[in-house]
C-alpha cells in the first residue's frame, strides 16, 4: 500500500519545476492530485503524465491570484475526489530590483503570488476541513492533514536585490506558523519548506535574456551564467538541487511519518543558506 493512497493533495504551480516534480512524486505514493498552473498546456500535460502511470489528477489552470481562484481550485478538487487532505501553495516567480527602482507593482505582485494566494486557498479550505475534522473526532477517527507552504532561502536571511520576494517568503513563515496553532485541534499539520538554489527554468544560468508573462507583466526568468556558477559554488554540497530532489522535502511533510510535526521550517539546499 502507497503512504497516500485515497487522500488528495492540491498543488499549485504544478506544471514545471518544483511544482511539477511534487505532484508526480504525490502521485507515485497514491494521492489523487489537483494540478494547478498558470498555463493551460502544462497543467494538462502533468495531469495526463500521473493518469498514464496510473494514478488520477484533473487540472485547474489559471493564475492563483485571480479573483474567485481557490474556491474554484478547493471547489474542483473536493466535486471530482471528495476531500483535502495535502495542500502544497508552490506557485509563484521572482521580480527582482534594486529597492530605489522597484515598483509598488513589483512589490504587490510578490505578495499577491506568494502571500495573499496561499492564504485565500487556505481559506477556501477551511470549511471543508473543520466540518470534516469535527466529524471524524466525533466518530472517534485520528485522520491526518497536511499543508506544505514554499517559501525561500532569501524569505529566511534576506537577498539583494529581492526586497519583495524576500519580505513575501519571511511572511509565508508567519502564515505557516500561525496556521499550524489554528488547525492543530483539527489534525492538520501546517509546515514549511524554504528552498536553496534549486534549478528551474526560473533560475537556469543562461546569458540569453528570456521572459515570461504573468498576469500581463513580463518578467525576466533565468540566472546570468558567471552569477549561477557563483551560486553553485556556495552550496556545501557542490551544486544546485534538482527540482526532483526538491520535491523530497516536501514529501517528507506530507507522509505519515510526519503526524506530530507542524509549524516547522525545513531548509532544502543542500546546506546552502542565506545570512
Amino acid at each position: 500500500m502507497a503512504k497516500l493512497d485515497g487522500k488528495t493533495a492540491y498543488v499549485t504551480g504544478a506544471g514545471n519545476g518544483i511544482g511539477r516534480a511534487v505532484a508526480l512524486k504525490l502521485a507515485s505514493e497514491g494521492a489523487n492530485i489537483v494540478v494547478n498552473d498558470l498555463e493551460v498546456d502544462p497543467a494538462v500535460d502533468v495531469v495526463k503524465e500521473i493518469k498514464a502511470a496510473g494514478g488520477q489528477a484533473v487540472a485547474v489552470p489559471g493564475s492563483v491570484t485571480e479573483k474567485g481562484f481557490a474556491e474554484r481550485f478547493i471547489g474542483t478538487g473536493i466535486e471530482t475526489f471528495g476531500g483535502v487532505d495535502i495542500i502544497v501553495n508552490n506557485a509563484g516567480y521572482t521580480w527582482d530590483s534594486m529597492i530605489g527602482h522597484m515598483t509598488d507593482e513589483q512589490f504587490d505582485a510578490m505578495m499577491d503570488v506568494h502571500v495573499k494566494a496561499p492564504f485565500q486557498i487556505l481559506r477556501a479550505a477551511s470549511g471543508f476541513i473543520k466540518g470534516a475534522a469535527k466529524q471524524e473526532a466525533e466518530e472517534g477517527r485520528e485522520v491526518f492533514r497536511k499543508v506544505v507552504n514554499i517559501s525561500s532561502v532569501a524569505g529566511l536571511g534576506g537577498n539583494v536585490g529581492q526586497a519583495n520576494y524576500s519580505s513575501a517568503k519571511a511572511a509565508v513563515v508567519g502564515l505557516t506558523k500561525t496556521m499550524a496553532k489554528e488547525w492543530g485541534r483539527s489534525k492538520v499539520c501546517v509546515n514549511c519548506v524554504a528552498f536553496g538554489y534549486i534549478e528551474t527554468r526560473l533560475t537556469e544560468a543562461t546569458d540569453e535574456k528570456k521572459t515570461i508573462v504573468v498576469d500581463g507583466n513580463e518578467v525576466g526568468i533565468g540566472i546570468p551564467t558567471k552569477v549561477a556558477g557563483g551560486f553553485a559554488s556556495m552550496v556545501p554540497m557542490g551544486r544546485g538541487g534538482t527540482p526532483e530532489e526538491a520535491a523530497g522535502g516536501v514529501y517528507m511533510f506530507c507522509i505519515p511519518e510526519s503526524n506530530y510535526v507542524s509549524g516547522q521550517v525545513l531548509t532544502v539546499g543542500g546546506g546552502f543558506t542565506l545570512g
